[in-house]
């Protein structure tokens, strides 16, 4: 997948886009995440004396496949937590607890991963589904549900071992798809929109909520577009050496950006002949690509 650039919220969840998640849960802390996961009496795995860091809003932590069901189960239930079992050692039921969400934010949920494309070959059987795949090709998991049942499929090794290929939508997708045509039961529509649920686009929105983004003293930005990169490399007021090419014209200056999105990141400034050989100084250049600021 390529540099998206400006997305939605709901396309960065549809598209399972790392960089939007890492930010969101910057801005609400990942300790608030974890109590989250213990209303739905879920508790990860982290390593031993390590509070939770950033790296669990991309799976940096241990869960099984029950725990993942049930808290989906959650998120299907209009955010009020359930407990999975299976009669024998475990005895399902309601957990008395605090929802996982509110009611809209969890009907936002489930509208966003209604509108996630079906894998290859299957059809759109309304259902919510989310996939996911573990680093190294380890694990491939997803989970959906509609407005009764939840499924969770987790496609892996045994012995942990990985295998070249292996994601969430391209293995797991499948299986979850067929799982729910094969039950036997009927699909049950997913929940109305509660009271205060709305979709609004973009445009309509008034511009300080247009775009989810902090500033350096941790305040929401209203500002509807990127700060303006910074170069950090040549640092200001430097004088560089530029080597010549065959042609006997100085080679590109390159500069590296802080903040920048691709292509300017880390682009060369083009130099073009004639001009004098020799140090090149970075308010020196005559000509050059323009990079936005």
């Amino acid at each position: 997948m390529t540099y998206q650039g400006d997305v939605s919220i709901r396309q960065a969840l549809q598209l399972s886009l790392n960089v939007p998640a890492v930010r969101l849960l910057d801005s609400v802390g990942p300790t608030r995440l974890m109590v989250r996961f213990r209303r739905a009496d879920v508790r990860p795995i982290l390593p031993p004396n390590e509070a939770p860091g950033l790296a669990i809003g991309l799976g940096g932590l241990g869960i099984n496949l029950k725990d993942l069901v049930q808290l989906y189960a959650a998120l299907a239930n209009r955010g009020k937590p359930v407990r999975l079992g299976d009669g024998i050692r475990e005895q399902p039921g309601t957990i008395d607890n605090e929802p996982l969400l509110d009611p809209v934010a969890t009907w936002q949920i489930a509208d966003i991963l209604s509108g996630v494309l079906p894998p290859a070959g299957a059809v759109q059987r309304g259902i919510a589904y989310k996939t996911g795949t573990s680093y190294g090709y380890r694990d491939a998991w997803s989970v959906g549900f509609d407005g009764r049942y939840v499924l969770g499929v987790w496609v892996g090794r045994p012995d942990n071992g990985a295998v070249p290929g292996l994601t969430g939508y391209g293995t797991a997708a499948p299986i979850l798809f067929e799982g729910f045509a094969k039950s036997g039961v009927a699909m049950t529509p997913l929940p109305r929109a509660p009271a205060g649920a709305v979709r609004i686009a973009q445009a309509e929105l008034p511009i300080s909520q247009r775009r989810f983004s902090l500033t350096s003293t941790g305040l929401v930005s209203a500002t509807v577009r990127e700060a303006a990169p910074q170069i950090v490399y040549p640092p200001e007021g430097a004088r560089v050496e530029l080597g010549v090419d065959t042609a006997g014209c100085p080679m590109p200056l390159v500069l590296k950006l802080q903040g920048a999105e691709p292509p300017s990141a880390g682009s060369p400034m083009e130099s073009r002949c004639p001009r004098p050989r020799g140090a090149g100084s970075i308010n020196g250049c005559r000509t050059g690509r323009v990079i936005p600021r």
